[in-house]
């Protein structure tokens, strides 16, 4: 049987949480230390895990309890808005994509985070994935999809890219020529790799088109 939150023990950690004291929780809960302290004990249980610290001083979350936090206030949040009828507030989230991960898959994946919230404004920008790092470090991105390049960390990887050389079924070389590219214009990181392998290989290319974007 699925376990069950009680709305009425999860403020009572809030206030414990707020207050820093189990003595105020109760003085603001209308009701005593000990059965303050016995709603903690519950929920403790519930979730197998030790919310709080408790010392004759102070009272502090551990790290379980201030993980738990944040989630603990988003339901007393969505308790309350249930209780008075009120929408939920709007959300919006600014997505990166970078060029090469915004392929079939993106029709999906949107559709997935509109089935998370009805109330989602998205905003998706499309780029170099480069550019859309560096839009995320400077915080005017809430997330990216991007070709990890370099030695850079973090994230969590969605797929693993597998490169190739692609020509129509007509095309032929004429001997001495360069071989032909078509690319996306720099600083992109795949026409870098290509670029790279075919100088180390001695190949002459040059570019035959340049796209700016998908």
């Amino acid at each position: 049987m699925t376990a069950t939150l009680d709305i009425a023990t999860v403020q009572a950690f809030l206030l414990v949480a707020d207050l820093q004291s189990f003595t105020r929780a109760a003085e603001a809960l209308g009701t005593t230390q000990a059965a303050v302290s016995l709603k903690l004990q519950r929920l403790e249980t519930l979730l197998g895990k030790r919310l709080v610290e408790r010392s004759p001083r102070a009272v502090r979350l551990t790290s379980d309890g201030a993980a738990f936090l944040d989630r603990a206030r988003a339901l007393i949040a969505a308790h309350d808005r249930a209780l008075s009828g009120e929408a939920p507030p709007a959300q919006s989230l600014s997505l990166g994509i970078s060029d090469h991960a915004a392929g079939p898959e993106l029709v999906p994946l949107l559709e997935r985070l509109h089935a998370m919230s009805s109330n989602l404004t998205l905003a998706v920008t499309i780029g170099f994935s480069r550019e859309m790092q560096d839009a995320y470090d400077a915080g005017q991105l809430d997330a990216v999809i991007v070709r990890r390049e370099g030695s850079r960390r973090g994230g969590e990887k969605l797929a693993e890219d597998e490169f190739g050389w692609f020509a129509s079924r007509r095309f032929a070389l004429p001997k001495g020529e360069p071989l032909p590219l078509a690319t996306l214009a720099p600083p992109c990181g795949v026409r870098a790799i290509a670029v790279r392998a075919l100088d180390k290989a001695g190949i002459a290319w040059r570019e035959r088109f340049v796209g700016g974007g998908v």
